[in-house]
């Protein structure tokens, strides 16, 4: 295991640019940050391309082998092309208004109108993820906190994604009215009931057409958030779970980082929620002793799905040789993997 005392980083960072377009200017002044000008041409292309394929699965002209071209069309336009750069935009706007305020109703335009195709019912992903989990910070209270299971076992994340799947909504909004935080409240239980209503009603319409666009989507959709957070807090310090350090991980010079707005960074995203995302590698850079101190795990050419995956087959080898050896906090192969699995044990809930 080869010690580094700095990392060569080629995940996004920002450049501003001194020729920007009329059309960029145009959006330049309706939103509110220009390093988020990306996401104005990712919702075009997802409004221009991806939106009018659902439409066309609800014509009745398009039956036969034309409905099933276009709905497989859609499936790899949703999950392949879009799925990842939408959900992490739909996080980054959450965590920071995408327009400003004199455009500011354009900010319901992804989580009400957009959303919705990315099976991402309205409303609910932002009060999940901002009110709840980034409070609870993965501890006892949080409702989808991994502490309670054992993080390497395929079974315990069955169990998980069960429990996550099928409570997820009533438990929510449970959480917020015993707070008292009932427009957190309200806005996820309007989300939900919004979201199937429409769906029951288009499935007069086309009750195929609505499994495809909507319904199919909202699985898949909750399957990936699921792995993603199970991977995210996977690796747990028994002694000190509230540790950003030591209860999250970071992944870095992968392409998910350039596609998906640098979400591998998930430390430093639970250290400064509101981060922008260009700015993490350079938070990273600044503070690797901190890392190091902490023997934060950081892996470097993979992913949240890799890191699933390894783990899910026990694979610790594999995982271990992408870890960064930071300062030389750890001695040998051996000394990783022994602190991982020491990580991935499951937290026994303290007794009242």
């Amino acid at each position: 295991m080869k010690p580094v005392s700095s990392i060569a980083l080629g995940d996004p960072v920002f450049s501003s640019s001194p020729t920007y377009t009329s059309i960029d200017r145009y959006w330049l002044r309706k939103i509110k940050d220009e390093r988020d000008l990306p996401f104005v041409y990712l919702t075009l292309r997802i409004t221009l391309i991806m939106l009018p394929v659902a439409v066309l699965l609800y014509m009745p002209f398009v039956t036969g082998w034309l409905w099933w071209s276009l709905a497989v069309l859609y499936f790899i336009l949703n999950n392949f092309v879009f799925k990842g750069p939408f959900g992490l935009m739909l996080h980054c706007t959450s965590h920071r208004p995408f327009f400003n305020q004199q455009y500011a109703w354009l900010n319901s335009y992804l989580p009400w109108i957009i959303s919705p195709f990315f099976g991402q019912t309205p409303e609910t992903y932002a009060s999940h993820h901002l009110a709840m989990h980034h409070r609870e910070n993965n501890l006892e209270e949080d409702l989808s906190s991994t502490m309670h299971y054992q993080r390497d076992s395929f079974r315990h994340f069955l169990l998980y994604f069960s429990r996550f799947f099928f409570t997820v909504i009533p438990t929510l909004a449970w959480y917020f009215n015993e707070r008292s935080q009932l427009k957190l409240r309200n806005r996820v239980i309007r989300g939900e009931l919004a979201f199937f209503g429409m769906c029951a009603l288009l499935c007069i319409i086309s009750w195929q057409a609505t499994v495809m666009v909507f319904l199919l989507p909202l699985l898949i959709s909750r399957i990936i958030m699921m792995v993603g957070n199970w991977a995210q807090h996977s690796f747990i310090e028994e002694s000190d779970p509230g540790n950003f350090y030591k209860n999250s991980i970071t992944c870095i010079n992968t392409p998910y980082n350039h596609k998906c707005w640098n979400d591998g960074y998930h430390i430093s995203h639970h250290i400064q929620p509101a981060m922008h995302w260009t700015l993490h590698p350079e938070h990273l850079q600044t503070n690797l002793q901190v890392y190091a101190t902490n023997k934060a795990l950081i892996f470097e050419g993979i992913h949240f799905l890799h890191v699933w995956w390894y783990l899910m087959n026990k694979d610790y080898k594999k995982l271990a040789k992408r870890v960064v050896n930071i300062h030389g906090m750890f001695a040998s192969e051996e000394d990783i993997i022994s602190l991982m699995k020491s990580r991935t044990r499951e937290i026994k809930k303290r007794q009242v």
